[in-house]
């Protein structure tokens, strides 16, 4: 893909964005390949001031490799990420951002850095621990999942509601 200027999305977007990928809720399809999610999640991070987002999603590939599509209460596209080893896209209407990685689009979108690979091991009910954040995996049966991080500032809130 051809480095196209940097195109300044708006932070909300981006918020949006790194909720989504955050959270990578959902249903699940039959197994194969790749996984897929899909439900609603809200973000909110405890700035100056506070943000907060929430949308619904579809999730799908792996933290090494994926696509996240963001869609408003309304069923409205809002934004769609992917990404692979080489590099992550942002895309918002006609806008479109390149970041090298996905760890480099998640930091800023929130600012801070999320850990992806573990958010794709929370989906599957693996609580890999990450310094910093507490996880709370006892209602994903019933397809509900909550992460917080409280260090390093600003504390971040992700919860996530599964399709069923």
């Amino acid at each position: 893909m051809k480095d196209r200027p940097r195109q300044a999305l708006p932070r909300r977007t981006l918020l949006l964005a790194a909720a989504m990928l955050a959270s990578g809720c959902a249903s699940r399809r039959p197994a194969d390949s790749s996984s897929f999610w899909s439900g609603r999640l809200s973000l909110r991070v405890r700035s100056d001031p506070p943000q907060s987002f929430s949308a619904s999603f579809e999730l799908s590939g792996s933290a090494d490799q994926g696509q996240l599509l963001l869609n408003s209460p309304l069923g409205t596209a809002v934004a769609s990420a992917r990404w692979n080893a080489a590099e992550a896209v942002l895309k918002s209407g006609q806008d479109a951002r390149l970041f090298r990685s996905m760890d480099e689009l998640l930091a800023q979108a929130t600012g801070a850095a999320l850990p992806l690979p573990a958010l794709f091991d929370w989906l599957t009910g693996i609580n890999t621990p990450v310094p910093g954040w507490l996880t709370d995996l006892s209602g994903l049966a019933e397809g509900r999942l909550v992460a917080r991080r409280q260090t390093p500032v600003p504390a971040v809130e992700l919860r996530i509601a599964l399709d069923r």
